[in-house]
This record gives C-alpha cells, structure tokens and sequence, in this order.
C-alpha cells in the first residue's frame, strides 16, 4: 500500500511517499518559495537495497511555481516520470496523510477526511492563521490530484487531548472556556507521540514517565506516561513554554497590557513582536543556534544570555514535569536542536543530579545515527536522543486508522 504523506505550508509542501509495511520513505522531498519565479524543489529516492549509510539519489530543481497545485502537480511528475520515478500512475497511492495543526477539542485522533472534517479544519482557521488554512489549501489540491486515493487528517493537538482538566484549563471566567473554548491544546504532538513510543520500547517499559523535549525553531515539552500526554508546554497557541527561534515563550501578560496600553502597541504588532522578532532571534540577534554558539565561543555577552536562558527555561520545565508525573524514567531530545546540539544537551543536564540525571560527556560529543543514550554509568534516569519523524508517525497512523475502519 502506497501512502503519501503531505505537509503543506504557506508556501511550502515537505512529502514522503511510504510503501507500506515498509518504513523507510522511497521518496522524500521539499517544495519551497511556492508562489515565486524561482520556486525550489528537492527530490530524494531512496534505494532499499543499497547498503545502510548510502546517500540517496537526489535532484534539485528551480522553477516558477506560482500556486500549491503547480507544486504539487510538478511533485506528481517526479514521482512518476524517469529518473527518479517511483511509481507509473498517481492511482498508485492509496492513501494521502496531511498534516494539520489545529483540531481543536474534536479531534482526539486521526480521521477519514470528509466534508464534515474539512468544515472543522475552517472553523479553526481562527485559532491558527498561519498553519490550518495551508493545511486545508494542501487537502484539497491532493483531492483532485489523487482522486482514487483515501485522504487522512492526522491533528498535531490530539496527542494532547488526553490531559486533565487542570491541566489544559485557564483560570479565566468559565463562559470563554464554554462559549470560546479558550484553553491550551498543546501542538508537535505527533512528534512527542513518536519519540515517546521509541523511548518505551527502547525501555521496554509500556508506561515509562518521560519527558520529552522537541527543539527545533519551534520548542515545546510534554509529559507523558503510557503512552498518553498529561502536560505541554505550549497552550492556546504555539507561543507559550519554551524559548523559541523567534518565538517569546512563557511572558507575563502584564507585559503585554503595557506594551498595548502605554506604549501604544497594536494587536497586530505584539502578535510580530512575540512570533517573529524574539525568542533567540530577540535575545542573541540569530535564530541559528550554530550562529549563537559560534558566538557563544567567542564569548559575546548577548550569545552568554541566550543560552543560558534557553537552557534555564527547560530545566524549569523538566523539574514540573517530574512533579506531574510523580517520578521520571527518561528525558528525550529530540528535533533539530535536540538532535544535534551537544551543548543544549550538556547545559541542560548540568547540575541535575537531585532529578537523576548525569549525562556521559563523551557520548554526549559523538555523532551517529539512530537512538542513543547518553546516559552516565550512575544516572537514574536514561537521556536519550531520538531522531524525530512526524512523516512515519503520519503514515503509522494512517495505516492504523484504515486497519480498524
């Protein structure tokens, strides 16, 4: 069964074309610029009989694209014509997995999309401007470019849609909750699903405590325990928790009354200032962690702060999570940051051994691919890096979801 898993952004769409049970992608690719002259496109196929390691073949394309379905339809080609082709027709793909960010509070899982569904996907359009409707634009230019194949909705929110009430309510009047549904959703939660699962079996533990940590240009925690999220760090929206590449994080909303009030900002002009103008990007002047501990080497002052508060703001997180869930058995990095940067790692492990942690500086350093554990030798808590992948999460969850119908 071929399942094709789709990512649409404002003006981008990342895919993965997976033959199932099979859960090395074939293909995979990134569409970028889409609405411009000079459009890119990277295309990746991947052999499976090659030897572990081997790069895959690749082709890199500049073009006009001046809307998703001319993007997706020059997706279509690659994926049919030689060279790199891996199929003979687009009827070939059984399933299409998107993306979407936002489910709110009715979608708890993964669905068949319908017109009742995609009328959900609208009516969120409110709640996240930026992520739904290029969600929603992504499902149906895949309608009419695959009309033979079954289209699946997979919700970054639904992991999270297992928390207590305590834990997703604000202590707002009750009328914004019922009549708005003014709450925290929580959001990566199909990358937190992913390395959780890996993390258990790895554990061989079904109801392992761990905390899980996605950092990324976007960075959020989760506590999870069985396999369900109790607690994450982002809310309402994607700006709460953590320190972010450009995002603010955690603020006190009085700041946000002042800046409105007394120095007359629009509400248009917080929304800038604490999406794209701090996090990082506000504190050290780059959103690119390896420009700021390039800095960070030199010594700059600004780099110094950054990191220090970045690394402060999870080891804040890490201590209210172990409460939440009465213990802890591993952490897990994961996402770009997670993944690659020794030096998050090590500052955030740093004097935590009251919570069980001791980090092995040397493994810390090494690069290799797959899980690993960072564990020292006297740790009681494992330290784990798990590369994500929210694409095989799509195509697991589609392919789950279509056993049971």
């Amino acid at each position: 069964m071929n399942i094709f898993v789709v990512n649409s952004g404002s003006s981008s769409i990342k895919y993965q074309l997976f033959r199932w049970p099979a859960e090395q992608p074939v293909c995979s690719g990134l569409v970028e610029r889409i609405g411009s002259e000079q459009a890119t496109i990277r295309h990746k196929v991947f052999d499976p009989q090659a030897p572990e390691g081997n790069p895959p073949t690749e082709q890199f394309h500049t073009l006009p694209l001046p809307d998703h379905e001319v993007g997706l339809r020059e997706v279509v080609r690659l994926l049919t014509e030689q060279p790199g082709g891996v199929i003979q027709d687009p009827g070939e793909i059984a399933v299409v997995g998107h993306r979407v960010v936002h489910g709110g509070e009715v979608f708890a899982a993964t669905a068949l999309i319908t017109e009742e569904v995609k009328a959900e996907i609208k009516r969120l359009f409110v709640l996240v401007p930026l992520h739904n409707p290029a969600n929603y634009l992504g499902i149906e230019v895949a309608e009419r470019l695959f009309i033979h194949a079954q289209q699946v909705a997979v919700f970054d929110t639904a992991f999270h849609q297992t928390m207590p009430e305590y834990a997703y309510r604000y202590a707002l009047p009750t009328a914004l909750y019922e009549e708005q549904r003014l709450r925290k959703y929580g959001f990566h939660g199909t990358s937190h699903q992913f390395v959780a699962a890996q993390a258990a079996t790895y554990l061989s533990q079904p109801d392992a405590r761990l905390i899980t940590i996605h950092l990324g240009n976007g960075c959020s925690m989760a506590a999870v325990r069985g396999g369900r999220s109790l607690d994450t760090t982002m809310g309402f929206g994607p700006l709460g928790g953590l320190v972010m590449g450009t995002r603010s994080g955690d603020i006190d909303p009085s700041v946000l009354l002042h800046l409105q009030g007394q120095l007359g900002y629009s509400a248009e002009q917080v929304s800038t200032l604490l999406n794209k103008q701090s996090g990082m990007l506000g504190l050290a002047g780059s959103n690119d962690m390896r420009d700021i501990g390039q800095a960070l080497a030199v010594g700059d002052a600004r780099a110094t702060l950054a990191y220090d508060l970045y690394c402060y703001r999870i080891r804040q997180y890490i201590g209210a999570y172990t409460a939440t869930l009465n213990g802890l058995d591993a952490i897990v990095f994961t996402a770009g940051v997670g993944e690659n940067d020794a030096m998050v790692r090590a500052r955030v492990c740093q004097d935590m051994e009251f919570f069980g942690l001791q980090l092995d500086e040397v493994k810390n350093q090494e690069r290799a691919p797959g899980l690993r554990d960072l564990s020292g030798p006297d740790s009681k808590v494992r330290i784990l890096v798990i590369p994500t992948s929210e694409e095989l999460e799509i195509a697991r969850q589609c392919a789950q979801l279509l056993a049971n119908e």
